[in-house]
């Protein structure tokens, strides 16, 4: 019998749990983070000024050579904020689209890091289904078939039990859900909703060792109550919902039709319904993260749009991250630091990344492994590490899984430096690719 094999997507950034500070101090190993820590310490501040509201108005540029860190500090950022903070994270040339503006495309992504947390009270019927008894009768235009008529179902909590007499709609639901005695449910009283909570855990039936079924107490209370139901949604999922009018804000849980372009009407009309919930105390707003890697890639008329947006009284918090010098802005014949315009520079709060030390190199490459659950020997990660300095910390990382599927073909648990240098001679890195075009550029297509 074979073994089962877990499928896991490690993300590059999967080990960032925030910025690993302490009383504002960068701490050289915690959260995730590896060294940085000048950087780590000016997004605490950052963190800060967002939680306080005082980032209206400003957006952040993080500013360094590649694999510095830049994506990572962009993540420990949004995890600060907290779990349900939406992090939208796009590349400069991502903007360019044969079907949408530009601006459109920046508009919607700015509108998906916008979260806004609804707090939705409604009328339910809640408890232990303890009888159920659906009628029957035929279908009106096939005598062969049955469709549920009517539903007489009792609903038992802990100080309570109620009987209802349900119509046709209701007892279909019913019946497509599964519902039996001994299921814990409610019932929406205005829209018929019935959703399924779990199995009672006072259900007499037959128990299983293994269950795919959740065992949950009988509720309390009433059976007829008022819940409160708080979800997320973002801004484009309301402009979109708004767009298609498909139904109420309940059928944004079951998808719906999403159109190219979203006009401005829609938007200031889903602005004005955000603002006037959060004046009556039922939403939320939450200021997310939206993160532009390869800012340079940007053109003049995005950071046109980008400058004003930052001005905006419902906007995300806009990170944008570059490897750029001293370039030209796309679209024109000006030079700029960073290939972004002056204008824009001067809003931004810039914070930049440094080099990794080879200390830091090595524990980045220790943190990689144990989340890749890799083994690896004292011996093949100093090598690697040596590697990781002579030419960048990602070809480093990137060795790492390669390695290990070379030990395992070669019977052994754990990455040796035999394996490290195998790897290395089989992927070039990047000064080897360029070595390798001049030697054979009399070959290659220009």
């Amino acid at each position: 019998m074979s073994a089962v094999t877990r499928f896991a997507r490690v993300g590059a950034h999967s080990h960032i749990k925030g910025l690993g500070l302490k009383d504002g101090k960068a701490l050289p190993k915690a959260d995730g983070m590896i060294g940085q820590l000048k950087a780590r310490e000016a997004a605490g501040i950052i963190v800060e000024l967002i939680k306080q509201g005082k980032m209206a108005g400003r957006a952040i540029l993080l500013a360094g050579p590649p694999g510095t860190g830049k994506t990572a500090v962009a993540i420990a950022i949004a995890k600060e904020l907290g779990e349900d903070v939406p992090f939208i994270a796009i590349s400069g040339s991502e903007i360019y689209s044969s079907e949408l503006k530009k601006t459109e495309v920046l508009m919607q992504t700015m509108r998906k890091a916008i979260g806004v947390r609804i707090h939705e009270i409604r009328k339910v019927y809640e408890g232990l289904v303890t009888h159920l008894d659906i009628k029957m009768t035929r279908h009106p235009y096939n005598p062969y078939q049955q469709i549920p008529e009517s539903a007489r179902i009792t609903l038992k909590t802990k100080s309570e039990e109620r009987r209802l007499s349900v119509g046709s709609a209701i007892a279909m639901e019913l019946i497509q859900k599964g519902i039996r005695e001994g299921d814990v449910i409610w019932i929406d009283s205005e829209t018929g909703k019935v959703t399924k909570v779990g199995k009672g855990e006072e259900h007499t039936g037959e128990k299983y060792d293994v269950e795919a079924e959740t065992y949950v107490p009988t509720p309390t209370g009433p059976v007829f109550k008022e819940k409160e139901f708080v979800y997320t949604v973002t801004l484009h999922d309301l402009d979109v919902q708004v767009h298609s009018r498909s139904g109420g804000i309940f059928s944004l849980l079951f998808g719906g039709r999403e159109e190219k372009e979203i006009p401005p009407d829609v938007r200031q009309e889903v602005d004005n319904l955000v603002k006037k919930w959060v004046d009556d105390g039922r939403a939320e707003i939450i200021p997310g993260v939206m993160f532009i890697d390869e800012a340079s890639a940007l053109d003049i008329e995005a950071f046109s749009f980008l400058t004003r947006a930052i001005e905006s009284e419902l906007a995300p918090i806009i990170i944008l991250a570059t490897n750029r010098g001293i370039t030209k802005i796309r679209g024109t014949d000006i030079e700029s630091p960073h290939g972004i315009p002056l204008d824009l520079l001067d809003r931004l709060l810039i914070i930049t990344t440094e080099k990794y030390s080879r200390d830091e190199i090595r524990e980045i490459l220790r943190i990689r492994a144990e989340e890749e659950e890799i083994k690896i020997s004292d011996e093949a990660l100093e090598l690697l590490t040596e590697i990781g300095e002579k030419t960048s910390l990602r070809y480093a990382v990137q060795m790492l899984t390669p390695a290990y599927i070379h030990a395992k073909k070669n019977g052994r648990k754990e990455v040796t430096p035999k394996d490290v240098e195998e790897v290395k001679r089989l992927f070039a890195d990047v000064k080897e690719s360029a070595r390798y075009l001049k030697e054979h550029e009399e070959e290659m297509l220009k």
